[in-house]
C-alpha cells in the first residue's frame, strides 16, 4: 500500500465524503439507516471499529464495523475507483479484524449483494468464505417511516 495513505478510526467528521464515495461505488446498497443520524449511533455504540484511508486530505476508503457482543459484523467496505488494487481494501479490513480481536470477538460476518460479483471475488481472494449453509432473513421494526423509502438493508 502507498505509504502516503493512512488508516484512522472513522468520525462524523468524515460522514459527508464517506456517503460521497458510497454513492459512487457500484453494488453499494444505500437505505435510511445510512443517513448522518444513524451512522452516528452506529460509531457511537461501536467504538473503534469503523475506519477511514486517506490520501491527504482526499478520502480514498472506508469500512464500517459494528458487533453484537458475540460477532463482528463488516460493512460498507469502499475504495475509490482511483485507488484499487493498491491494497487499501485488506489494509481497512485487516484494521477492523484487528480492532475486533482486540476486544475478544472471534468471528466476523459480512453481507454482499449476490450479484455484485466484483465484491464477491475481492472477499474470497482475500480468505472470505460463502457460507451456503444459511439463509438471511429480515423483518421490519416501523422504526423508521415507509415514506422515507425502500429500507431493505
Amino acid at each position: 500500500m502507498n505509504p502516503d495513505i493512512q488508516i484512522s478510526p472513522m468520525s462524523m467528521a468524515d460522514y459527508d465524503e464517506a456517503y460521497a464515495l458510497w454513492l459512487v461505488t457500484e453494488g453499494m446498497g444505500l437505505r435510511p439507516s445510512d443517513e448522518r443520524q444513524h451512522i452516528a449511533r452506529y460509531l457511537q455504540r461501536n467504538p473503534g471499529l469503523s475506519f477511514v484511508a486517506r490520501d491527504g486530505d482526499r478520502l480514498v476508503g472506508t469500512v464500517l464495523c459494528g458487533h453484537d457482543g458475540r460477532r463482528g459484523y463488516l460493512q460498507h467496505l469502499a475504495v475509490d475507483r482511483a485507488y484499487r488494487r493498491q491494497g487499501i481494501g485488506r489494509a481497512l479490513v485487516a484494521q477492523v479484524l484487528e480492532a475486533l480481536r482486540a476486544i475478544n470477538i472471534n468471528k466476523c460476518h459480512l453481507f454482499v449483494i449476490k450479484e455484485n460479483t466484483p465484491a464477491v471475488a475481492f472477499w474470497r481472494r482475500i480468505g472470505w468464505h460463502v457460507r451456503d449453509d444459511l439463509v438471511t432473513m429480515s423483518h421490519w421494526t416501523g422504526a423508521f417511516d415507509r415514506a422515507q423509502g425502500d429500507e431493505t438493508g
